[in-house]
């Protein structure tokens, strides 16, 4: 996936200066990485903002994602060292993290561990436990594409992407990582292999039952668009302009996010459950083979959100109960379709607002792609309540904060008067940033908004504004430090 492309950007540019400068680094961990002269592969991806789709994703929605300015880079060295050396830094010049795992304990040689003891071999160690979304991409290459590694490597992260602020950051470090490393390795990987291969990092390598929408923003994501994905599991609809009169800003509200947390996983395995529970309902044959459910659904071709609200409402919307045991729903039904989670006998999961989301959810969706054909001021109000609506399912499903709630309510305060027509919290939630939208024009407002919430929280959003191009497009450089 080599392109020039990936040079013409100013932030490759300026991570390029700071490669050079790298021998005058504060740390000696970056001082000394990279052995001049010998040539380096570098890769670029960015984060996203969520306008529409978020967790509704795992269960086969339409999502429109915007690739955001902010982006992740890897370069990588190969050395003849039996050693992958992992150096993670904010700033090149400032504070730096570091691991280093053995290609043979981690059998890249010839025979890969499997995913859970691999997953057990990062997360181990605590201190080195955030390596595993960059050297667990070798394990992902190892297993699905045959790879074998006789050489070990020094890769440097370097990110703008800012983390637990819900735009993604774990895809974007594992876009740019994977593609820096399947590209130094001579590994070919198709965009789509890419996306679906870091994925696989994250899901079966980090333990964090993320849908499929975020690694393929990073990767297909166009600059100023919103890329229209259907995740079944992740059929690309083109990318949907947004109108020269609209544009979508991002909030950060303070409050931590992680795809990985309790309240995310939960709302996930209750989406399932659902969905197992309907199927049943409904009559579709089901069996169990390995552990796991596996329903013969021609209806709806095993997603949730193929159940369309008028079908959901008249036929399963009273059936469904709001909460279940999982002892007692695996007594009932042994287990769910889903092949990330599974369900703890011993936890209580809310049923009834997971399941009804993505019907909901992917039915908003569409209706807000289609809206963006051709918009006007009543238009854009439209498309303002369509987001308003997923915020409110979000909070429905437990997935709400104080911070973004209140973003949300400001932002609604403001109203169109001040050329801003909805918001809605993103990705995960459970916290994270807010997406706005609003006319082109209403940077002001949206700084108000930001001041405001910055007054009462003693909390400055960071502003996401702009866009860029995902990896595929920006593609992979080799460069030469001298």
């Amino acid at each position: 996936m080599a392109d020039n492309t990936l040079l013409d950007y100013p932030d490759t540019q300026a991570f390029l200066e700071s490669l050079r400068k790298l021998p005058e680094a504060a740390h000696p961990a970056l001082q000394t990485l990279f052995e001049h002269g010998e040539s380096l592969t570098i890769a670029r991806a960015p984060g996203r903002l969520d306008v529409m789709g978020g967790i509704a994703d795992y269960s086969g929605a339409l999502v429109l994602q915007l690739p955001i300015a902010e982006a992740t880079f890897a370069a990588v060295q190969l050395t003849e060292s039996p050693e992958i050396t992992v150096v993670s830094t904010g700033e090149l010049a400032g504070r730096s993290r570091a691991a280093t795992f053995s290609i043979h304990d981690l059998g890249l040689n010839g025979d890969p561990l499997g995913y859970p003891e691999a997953a057990a071999y990062f997360s181990d160690n605590e201190a080195t436990r955030w390596a595993a979304y960059v050297a667990g991409a070798f394990v992902v290459l190892a297993r699905e594409k045959a790879a074998r590694f006789t050489q070990g490597a020094k890769i440097l992260i370097d990110s703008a992407v800012p983390e637990g602020k819900g735009v993604s950051s774990s895809a974007a470090l594992e876009v740019a990582s994977m593609n820096a490393i399947a590209s130094a390795f001579n590994v070919e990987l198709s965009a789509k292999e890419l996306a679906l291969l870091s994925q696989k990092v994250e899901n079966l390598v980090v333990g964090a039952p993320c849908g499929v929408m975020d690694q393929m923003s990073s990767v297909f994501g166009e600059a100023d668009n919103l890329m229209a994905l259907l995740c079944q599991p992740a059929e690309l609809q083109g990318s949907v302009a947004l109108p020269e009169e609209l544009s979508v800003w991002g909030l950060d509200s303070g409050i931590r996010h992680a795809v990985s947390g309790a309240d995310y996983g939960s709302v996930r395995v209750g989406a399932f459950i659902g969905y197992r529970i309907i199927a049943d309902a409904a009559g579709l044959p089901a069996r169990k083979q390995s552990g796991r459910i596996s329903i013969d659904d021609s209806t709806w071709n095993g997603y949730l959100a193929n159940v369309t609200p008028s079908v959901y409402e008249s036929r399963f919307a009273n059936i469904l109960p709001e909460r279940i045991s999982g002892s007692e729903f695996l007594r009932r039904f042994q287990g769910t379709t889903d092949p990330v989670t599974s369900v703890d006998p011993d936890t209580e999961y809310e049923v009834g607002a997971p399941a009804q989301h993505p019907v909901y959810e992917h039915a908003r969706v569409k209706t807000f792609a289609a809206l963006l054909g051709s918009t006007n001021e009543e238009r854009a109000e439209l498309l303002g309540e369509l987001m308003y609506q997923s915020h409110a399912s979000y909070s429905l499903c437990g997935l709400g904060s104080d911070g973004t709630d209140r973003l949300v309510e400001l932002v609604r305060e403001a109203g169109p008067g001040e050329g801003l027509f909805g918001a809605k919290i993103t990705g995960g939630g459970s916290g994270g940033t807010v997406a706005l939208l609003g006319r082109a024009d209403a940077r002001e407002a949206v700084e108000a908004i930001a001041s405001r919430y910055a007054n009462e929280t003693d909390h400055n959003p960071y502003i996401f504004t702009g866009s860029s191009m995902g990896a595929r497009t920006c593609g992979t450089a080799e460069i030469d430090l001298r």
